[in-house]
């Protein structure tokens, strides 16, 4: 399903809803994430991602955004919304390379690496300024969890909660 003519994802706010009104199991759950973002002048589920993002909520970030993603991929923002997506799935790779049950089975920081490295090519489409990220400060951002990474030859996870990383979106009360 596409949008009709004339609907767009800022001014139709029940479009996603009525996309995936029975198709996303997680709908519920971020129903009540963005429960209360509606009305801010971005679709809920844009505002939700950040909301989430600030509170090193990475995987819920993810979801949240996907559900905008899903309904209009190959529209303007569908490289946007997916280098977003890729962004907190970096930082939901560092999170758990963090806790010892996934760390005895996996080693996410090269896989970090490619998440920011695909969301830096998908971010730097876009102007300094769009749909008011601070796309500049973003890609910034990703250029230093990058050296980060390196640094450490991937081998030292630099996350650390007490610094985790925000994003600017400008005029909104979401960030």
């Amino acid at each position: 399903m596409g949008l009709s003519s004339g609907e767009s994802l800022h001014s139709t706010p029940s479009v996603v809803s009525r996309y995936y009104c029975g198709v996303s199991k997680k709908s519920a759950k971020i129903a009540g994430l963005i429960d209360g973002l509606r009305g801010h002048g971005f679709d809920a589920h844009y505002l939700g991602y950040f909301e989430c993002f600030h509170r090193q909520l990475y995987y819920e970030s993810h979801d949240v955004l996907e559900e905008l993603w899903l309904a209009d991929k190959h529209g303007p923002n569908g490289d946007f919304y997916k280098g977003l997506i890729q962004l907190a799935g970096a930082f939901v790779h560092l999170q758990k390379h963090l806790s010892p049950e996934y760390r005895k089975r996996m080693h996410r920081l090269r896989p970090a690496a490619a998440l920011f490295r695909l969301a830096q090519a998908n971010l730097s489409k876009y102007s300094a300024r769009h749909e008011q990220l601070d796309v500049a400060a973003t890609l910034a951002l990703i250029e230093d969890w990058l050296n980060r990474l390196g640094a450490g030859k991937y081998e030292v996870n630099p996350f650390n909660e007490a610094a985790a990383p925000k994003l600017q979106l400008f005029g909104s009360e979401a960030t």
